[in-house]
């Protein structure tokens, strides 16, 4: 049972004031994202507000879909007779005080879980250690913001035996108000890592940040290497009945060990822990991935667990991400939960899913997925299904974490004014993430434009949903058309380029086209030179076909903080740009920064700056580069291990001759994956097990080999090519190339997963 609340009630703990009709239903859900709204009696939209977004905006959409309950920060202009609007000064606030009110009614104990890494892990494996003992309620997904631990307060149950909320703070004085709201009875902290504490003055700062957390708990686990900086009258570190079964915790590597015994020590604080409950400790690292599979497909592999308040959660997913196509559900049930399969069942005619199967065992998957979201959820033999359901087969594998993308969206909008738009490039595949792919997730984010090299890629984007206005910098007189067509806006840098264009514009009878206007103010590779401006003013002024859009150049040495030369850039095209918005008499947008541009020059920004290798984590200017997440991780496994002997040659050509007896790995990745030949003999390396391996021998097409020196390892390692280790700036030093290169020469048969898994 979840909670509920008359009108009153309702408008009580909020502290509002209540417009339009007095609603006779009871309130029973929360809705703040309009693409989720599933229609149901009692639902109550909040109008939210973040860095892209303005929650009003969404009102209208919701209101199409049936709600008639809504908490704004402001009265819509539009009327709706039969609806009921609660004014709050701040919606998120207001979503906080209801579930801190709710809060103080549960009378079961509620487990916080923060820390820099490994949290949403450590609440599942607690979850999978005590299930079927305890009746056990724990927050969805990553829900640990100031609006996800809202709204996991609000989705526990009246009854039960414990409550999991796991928590995140990304900058200071975050946490008052989540311990306020969430009120824990106990805790665990996961670990304290200086990478995550860029926003805070120190690190002891952000070490006193976490634990006020756990300022009223009876007990915390920590760690062994926290306890010179926390209170040990509280803190339990990692000892106890919990080190007689840690030899049967199924990992290997350091941070999954360490994140299972926190589990374990945990979980044995409510109840004794089976040796096979720890051997059967899932592995989560994929989570809710989703890669692309065949014919078309879109895979979301949610195979790790299965309880219905879970399914829900990857519903809601599979409805936000789904941009229209069918959906599909792929469902597994074993014996112990085949009786779940009427409410799962119900949950998806609830949500809409046009297809639903069920399995009871590993079985050939003889069914259409053309075009579909299909998610797979269940029992462990699905995993099986899943991977037969990718596209490619492949070891090696590139993880984009997109929370970690989206944070660094967030860091870049944070040092431009509130009214400057985002172009968001996505140009050459997304610098190898997948072009539809990333501009669905960041159209969700909420930037304000796309940028692309080409017309197709502009029409590959209309043709997958996307909205927003795409702009195409590299606009060939074979695109034009589909400029046309596609609703696309094209780049104009030269006068034959702007001549066929209007031919076209004239041949269909279109006029005011908007398009955007290149200057070359130093970067000499495309636009008009300032002595064409006054020519051009003259030809745009004669021709209704076409209208000015957006005035824009690029910068040359960006990177460069102190460059004079992008002093004079920035004079150049203010001064240029001025002189064409008083000719034409119309306002247009001017944009001159790119990612490095924002980082090292934020007073140019002009109306709109274009984010792009930003996004993933990179940034020339060191300060700023320590607010930014790394968002790829690139990783491969072992083919094959043998000892070579002294004297003996490695790889093609003979080019490495062992020095003494070595232990050698082959790892399926080569220059045809974009591990370049130039890493050969030592130049390149990977990690293992966070020891660098250095290449030995030539790099192949598909194969590298690597000296393991003393380490231990089987064919089920991870190898780290990029990641916590070898950052891509790393990788690309040792390449002697750029980000840029490393991302787009990435092989498409690399395989892609994404995940917005902490």
């Amino acid at each position: 049972m979840k909670p509920h609340w008359t009108y009153q009630e309702f408008l009580s703990h909020l502290g509002g004031e209540s417009y339009g009709i007095i609603p006779k239903e009871i309130i029973r859900d929360i809705a703040y994202d309009s693409r989720k709204v599933i229609p149901a009696p009692g639902l109550v939209f909040f109008s939210l507000h973040g860095p892209f977004r303005n929650g009003q905006s969404f009102i209208a959409d919701a209101y199409e879909k049936g709600v008639r309950i809504f908490v704004v920060e402001q009265m819509p202009i539009q009327k709706w007779e039969d609806a009921s609007f609660i004014l709050v000064e701040n919606s998120l606030k207001a979503l906080q005080k209801l579930a801190a009110a709710y809060r103080k009614t549960i009378s079961y104990p509620l487990l916080a879980i923060t820390g820099s890494l490994g949290k949403t892990t450590v609440k599942e494996w607690i979850y999978h250690l005590l299930s079927g003992k305890l009746q056990v309620n724990r927050s969805p997904k990553s829900y640990n913001s100031q609006l996800g631990v809202a709204l996991s307060i609000l989705q526990l149950p009246v009854l039960a035996d414990l409550g999991i909320i796991e928590v995140a703070v990304t900058k200071p004085g975050e946490m008052a108000a989540l311990r306020d709201m969430l009120a824990p009875n106990v805790g665990i902290l996961t670990n304290i890592l200086p990478s995550h504490a860029r926003e805070f003055p120190s690190v002891e700062t952000y070490t006193q940040e976490l634990t006020s957390l756990f300022k009223d708990c009876k007990w915390v686990v920590a760690p062994e290497d926290t306890s010179t900086v926390l209170n040990e009258k509280y803190f339990s570190f990692l000892s106890g009945k919990s080190e007689g079964i840690e030899e049967f915790i199924p990992f290997l590597d350091a941070n999954n060990h360490q994140n299972a015994r926190l589990a374990i020590c945990t979980a044995e604080k409510f109840v004794q822990i089976d040796q096979q409950r720890v051997k059967t400790l899932p592995h989560l690292a994929m989570r809710l991935e989703t890669f692309e599979g065949i014919d078309g497909s879109l895979i979301i592999n949610d195979t790790y667990t299965m309880d219905v308040e879970a399914f829900k959660s990857s519903l809601s997913y599979q409805l936000a991400i789904c941009q229209g196509r069918k959906r599909m559900a792929l469902i597994g049930l074993s014996q112990e939960n085949k009786e779940l399969q009427p409410k799962l069942n119900d949950l998806c005619r609830e949500f809409d899913v046009n297809e639903i199967h069920f399995f009871e065992q590993e079985e050939d998957v003889n069914i259409d997925v053309s075009n579909a979201v299909v998610l797979v959820k269940g029992a462990r033999f699905m995993q099986r299904m899943a991977n037969r359901l990718k596209r490619k087969q492949h070891k090696t594998q590139l993880n984009y974490h997109l929370s970690a993308l989206k944070h660094n969206l967030h860091q870049y909008k944070a040092v431009l004014n509130p009214r400057t738009q985002l172009l968001a490039m996505v140009k050459a595949q997304s610098y190898g993430a997948g072009l539809t792919t990333l501009a669905n997730y960041l159209e969700k984010q909420g930037v304000d434009y796309f940028g692309v090299a080409y017309a197709d890629e502009g029409v590959e984007l209309r043709q997958a949903g996307i909205k927003l206005p795409i702009l195409v910098m590299n606009t060939e007189e074979e695109g034009m058309e589909s400029c046309l067509e596609y609703q696309l806006e094209p780049a104009i840098y030269d006068f034959a380029q702007l001549d066929e264009l209007v031919k076209v514009l004239i041949a269909q009878e279109k006029t005011a086209f908007p398009i955007h206007i290149k200057l070359d103010t130093g970067m000499k590779r495309l636009g008009f030179h300032p002595s064409e401006v006054q020519q051009l003013l003259e030809i745009l002024s004669a021709q209704p076909e076409v209208r000015v859009k957006s005035v824009y150049s690029h910068l040359a040495d960006a990177d460069n903080e102190s460059s004079e030369f992008t002093m004079r850039q920035m004079d150049l095209f203010s001064k240029l740009s001025l002189q064409m918005e008083e000719a034409l008499n119309y306002s247009f947008l001017k944009h001159l920064l790119n990612s490095e541009g924002i980082a090292n020059f934020p007073s140019a920004q002009f109306d709109m700056v274009r984010l792009g290798i930003g996004l993933f984590g990179t940034s020339s200017n060191t300060e700023f580069a320590k607010r930014l997440k790394p968002v790829i991780e690139w990783t491969s496994s072992i083919s094959q291990m043998k000892w070579v002997q002294k004297g003996e040659s490695i790889g093609y050509g003979q080019s490495f001759v062992a020095p003494k007896d070595m232990h050698i790995a082959t790892i399926p990745i080569g220059y045809a994956d974009g591990f370049k030949r130039s890493l050969s003999n030592g130049k390149g390396c990977v990690y293992i097990h966070g020891v660098s391996c250095p290449v030995v021998g030539r790099v192949c097409m598909d194969m590298i080999m690597v000296d393991l020196g003393e380490l231990q390892v089987d064919n089920k390692t991870s190898v780290e090519i990029i990641g916590e280790h070898q950052s891509l700036s790393d990788f690309a030093k040792a390449c002697d190339t750029i980000g840029y290169e490393v991302l787009t020469s990435i092989s498409p048969r690399v395989h892609r997963i994404y995940s917005e898994e902490e």
